[in-house]
């Protein structure tokens, strides 16, 4: 029998797998996928309760404890995978944006290229959601997402403006219609915002972020 943890704390169990592992002389069928272990399912839960814990209390007063307690674990699995608080944030704030090639896209199609591309991305990654909640109650969530649009986006603009130092303008403003579409459809669940396919959405923004990529400068 396992021995019980000391001060009636419940006893951590080793990263194990769910299912005991297959016999070595069977192969597994074509398309057959290893169950997740126990160590994923635990992590997501972290970085889940981290997100709206962030969100909700800002980094500052957001603690390991209060993230423990809303994940179900005991607060040293949380040390256990991270380390510390700034760990933990620097875990759950991590965001790849799989940003599109746009060198490869005729230039009349490239605003409408991103649109699609961060609508269905936003939809699909529940991190981006709970970032952006993180950047409006918090500065430690807003110069996360100033830095993952700094890194990810502007090398984007960098790669087809034609005039180099036009970049960072052009890229802020493509950041504030994707951010700002974003902030009101996943957010703060503006109705009509809610309620556009994502057909509706590449029609109504690709023409602006297309002028915003394109456009002489006023």
């Amino acid at each position: 029998m396992p021995e019980s943890a000391p001060s009636g704390r419940p006893a951590i169990t080793p990263d194990v797998d769910l299912d005991p592992p297959p016999v070595a002389s069977s192969a597994p069928d074509a398309g057959q996928h290893p169950r997740p272990r126990r160590s994923a399912a635990t992590r997501a839960a972290i970085l889940a309760a981290a997100r709206d814990r962030f969100a909700a209390d800002g980094y500052e007063r957001a603690t390991i404890r209060a993230i423990a307690r809303d994940a179900g674990i005991d607060p040293s699995m949380v040390m256990r995978y991270y380390g510390n608080k700034e760990g933990l944030f620097a875990a759950a704030s991590e965001i790849d944006l799989h940003a599109p090639d746009l060198t490869a896209v005729p230039p009349e199609e490239r605003g409408a290229r991103l649109v699609r591309h961060f609508v269905e991305l936003w939809e699909s990654d529940e991190t981006l959601t709970g970032m952006m909640r993180v950047g409006v109650t918090n500065e430690a969530g807003a110069e996360r997402m100033r830095q993952v649009f700094a890194e990810q986006v502007r090398p984007l603009l960098d790669a087809i403006c034609e005039v180099p130092e036009e970049a960072p303008t052009r890229a802020a403003l493509v950041g504030s219609q994707i951010l700002g579409m974003a902030l009101c459809r996943y957010v703060l669940h503006v109705p009509p915002a809610v309620d556009l396919t994502h057909d509706e959405l590449v029609a109504w923004l690709g023409p602006t972020v297309q002028r915003y990529l394109t456009a002489e400068a006023p």
